[in-house]
């Protein structure tokens, strides 16, 4: 077992500011370190275009644009290599996992990745020039993988394929413009199917109503449906689907037998953050294993989190949060099944054999 944490981010201000505060955090971090070294292995085979990044982030989010350049100033890096690292616009995303589970006042999600690409932050934002506060685990610095806004909207993902790739925002930048700019369900499906996809995902939103609506979102469109549950295929556009589903199936399966046995959000995080429910996932090496359980609670705007399995969640008060009364924590810790080395905690969390 290995020990990890995630910090608590915590701020209050312009989006300039944010990116700036955040920047002076990374220089010289692990994470700044061992993503230069990934680089060279992984180094995507175009350039992002600065005048083009602009204008497709300034459209749907153009606070995340200032939080951008306020990176860039505390860096002091080319605008190439943040937008690289940052913009979340034309690049490559791997393979990975993930399953949700939604009910009466609960959202419920595991985050199922390659520990080298966890960056172990959960930031808690209130912006005071654009868009509403959000609470949620960070991916890539600017993205979220999951997450809650002031207005009680949540909002997550899960991947299906990188198949034939179209011109658009990767995964998790799309995570963070939706709750930091939509209101409710209604404006997140609105706002789903006009963003540019670069690949295909699942985009789950849910809010005080209580119904959760699954977006399936591929560079070539995208569909709508309802569903309490979701793993890592399409049900609608299916000809959009890997050959390769077992997996996910499987979990789909788990957490349709395991609603008989929910009587309240408890059982449900149980479900999905248990090692032992079909669910959870230890193929860390497979990019597909589970590093982060999140539950939201959209009416009383609460959030848990843990990281690993069969532990329990710390617990955040994000509507207290917003009424100015910051948290009395700076760090969640866990325990993941892996002896793989993360982000930002090891020295060695490249690509290199």
């Amino acid at each position: 077992m290995k020990e990890i944490y995630s910090d608590i981010i915590q701020f209050r201000g312009s989006h300039y500011d944010y990116g700036r505060m955040q920047g002076e955090q990374l220089k010289n971090s692990l994470i700044v370190k061992n993503r230069e070294r990934q680089w060279k292995v992984r180094r995507p085979r175009f350039s992002v275009d600065e005048q083009e990044a602009r204008d497709a982030i300034r459209r749907f989010a153009p606070g995340i644009w200032e939080e951008i350049i306020g990176l860039q100033d505390a860096l002091e890096w080319p605008i190439e290599r943040v937008l690289m690292e940052f913009s979340g616009y034309r690049l490559p995303y791997a393979r990975s996992g993930c399953s949700i589970l939604t009910g009466e006042n609960y959202f419920i999600r595991n985050y199922d990745y390659h520990p080298k690409t966890y960056e172990g932050r959960y930031a808690l934002y209130q912006p005071t020039d654009h868009g509403y506060a959000t609470a949620g685990p960070q991916q890539k610095i600017t993205g979220r993988p999951d997450g809650i806004n002031e207005k009680g909207l949540v909002l997550g993902y899960n991947f299906m394929h990188r198949k034939k790739p179209g011109e658009g925002f990767i995964c998790h930048m799309i995570g963070r413009m939706v709750l930091e700019n939509c209101a409710n369900i209604e404006e997140a499906v609105a706002m789903l199917k006009e963003i540019p996809h670069r690949h295909s995902f699942s985009y789950i939103a849910y809010d005080q109503g209580g119904q959760a609506f699954v977006v399936e979102a591929s560079p070539r469109g995208t569909e709508v449906r309802q569903s309490t549950v979701c793993t890592n295929h399409f049900e609608m556009m299916k000809q959009e689907n890997r050959h390769h589903l077992v997996d996910s199936y499987k979990r789909l399966e788990a957490m349709e037998q395991g609603k008989s046995t929910i009587q309240n959000s408890y059982d449900a995080f149980r479900l999905l953050n248990d090692t032992d429910r079909g669910v959870f996932s230890k193929q860390y090496k497979n990019w597909a294993g589970t590093i982060h359980t999140s539950a939201y609670f959209p009416k009383e705007k609460k959030a848990w989190f843990a990281l690993g399995g069969d532990q329990e969640p710390a617990e955040i008060d994000f509507g207290d949060w917003v009424s100015g009364n910051d948290l009395n924590m700076d760090r969640i810790y866990g325990e993941v099944d892996t002896d793989l080395p993360f982000v930002h905690m090891d020295e060695n969390a490249t690509w290199f054999k």
